[in-house]
């Protein structure tokens, strides 16, 4: 190569740069954006209301939770900010390092003395390994397949549609996290990371056949799981299952929380009994202002309150996969999915749970649950959305 390719190569790499400077500067999506700070102010609101009598119970501090959540939002609609203007491009070169790092950070929990367990799960590390804030390492699991995924599938095109690359090495990755998930235990969040890799898969051009073959395995699995005594036979949480068909059937043990949800819900009505005035949440409902905070904003607001924060966060996944359907590239697209499918199904479980359609599992609703390292991650992730709408090409003039 002469000295004068090299200067123009150069000088193509620097314009190409600049370039894609420019289109970081775009707008952002403002109806995705309000949705996200509506939410999130929602959240904050419901999650005070709802915790207030744990608090003061618990801490002697009826603003111990909020307090701590209300900084992480302020944080973390900061960083949002920050990473929206950043060019999502620059992410290419952190994928792998997420994967292998959130795969790290899940194996670390499966070592004895380091894992954090409650309720006979290990799913929590210290944020600094040895001591600070607490953390769930599948949260970061949720964002490196994202940006793996998204980086690798975005390359590839034509051979999504051959086992060899579009199913094997993503099939590989997927059972490697289930694995470690299933051992903490932590089912929900096992569902949840196969169900983003599997909506990416599909959306990056896997072969029809192997989405049949797929929807059909997964349809499977689940009635065999719910409906059958395979739980039973193999002893993994059948008594989950057997109280999710009747919880009253150990209302004072096992099923009490279930149960109390359901009185909750049931309680709130068509309008709901008042924000502040639930009254399970004290100390009747377990995670209150966790798993279960939904119930609590179903018996204040009522049926139409919930209805309204359902429609929020279906209005935001309609917007999330539109954004991905108008990026600039396929990359883009891919990173807009995987967020958008993050936020919809995650949603979409915890209400499912708390409302008794699916079996209780330890799941919690985007913006609302109690979890300052979650919301944080949450938000960055929302910025990326965002980051993606700045580059979305301007219409052409008629």
């Amino acid at each position: 190569m002469t000295r004068e390719e090299k200067r123009r190569r150069q000088r193509e790499k620097r314009h190409k740069v600049r370039e894609l400077q420019e289109l970081a500067k775009g707008p952002v999506d403002l109806p995705f954006l309000v949705l996200v700070l509506m939410l999130t102010g929602i959240g904050l609101i419901m999650l005070f209301s709802a915790s207030f009598p744990s608090a003061i119970n618990d801490e002697g501090d009826p603003f111990y939770y909020i307090r701590d959540q209300a900084v992480f939002a302020a944080a973390g609609i900061a960083i949002m900010m920050v990473v929206s203007k950043i060019n999502y491009h620059r992410l290419l070169g952190f994928s792998t390092i997420a994967l292998l790092g959130s795969l790290a950070l899940l194996v670390l929990v499966l070592v004895p003395g380091l894992g954090i367990t409650r309720n006979n799960a290990t799913r929590w590390l210290h944020l600094f390994i040895v001591a600070g804030p607490q953390f769930q390492p599948s949260e970061l699991g949720k964002l490196g397949v994202i940006l793996y995924f998204a980086a690798t599938i975005a390359q590839r095109k034509e051979r999504m549609r051959t086992f060899r690359y579009g199913i094997l090495p993503y099939a590989c990755i997927l059972a490697v996290y289930a694995f470690l998930l299933l051992n903490e235990p932590h089912l929900s969040g096992c569902i949840l990371i196969l169900g983003i890799g599997a909506v990416m898969m599909v959306v990056g051009g896997m072969h029809g056949g192997w989405v049949a073959a797929g929807v059909l395995g997964a349809g499977g699995v689940a009635y065999a799981v719910l409906f059958t005594p395979l739980m039973k036979i193999i002893g993994y949480n059948s008594s989950r299952i057997e109280l999710w068909h009747d919880p009253w059937s150990d209302f004072r043990g096992d099923g009490w929380q279930l149960a109390q949800s359901l009185i909750a819900i049931g309680s709130g009505g068509l309008l709901g009994v008042g924000l502040g005035k639930s009254r399970q949440k004290f100390l009747f409902l377990p995670e209150e202002h966790n798993d279960f905070i939904f119930a609590v904003v179903c018996e204040e607001l009522g049926y139409i309150g919930a209805c309204l924060i359902l429609v929020l966060f279906a209005v935001l996944v309609v917007r999330g996969y539109w954004i991905a359907i108008k990026a600039r590239d396929r990359y883009g697209a891919l990173l807009a999915v995987g967020v958008t499918t993050q936020i919809g199904l995650q949603a979409m479980l915890n209400i499912a749970v708390v409302t008794g359609f699916l079996p209780t599992t330890g799941i919690s609703l985007p913006f609302f649950s109690y979890g300052g390292t979650a919301l944080l991650i949450q938000l960055f992730e929302v910025g990326i959305v965002l980051s993606v709408s700045r580059q979305i090409p301007a219409p052409k003039a008629g």
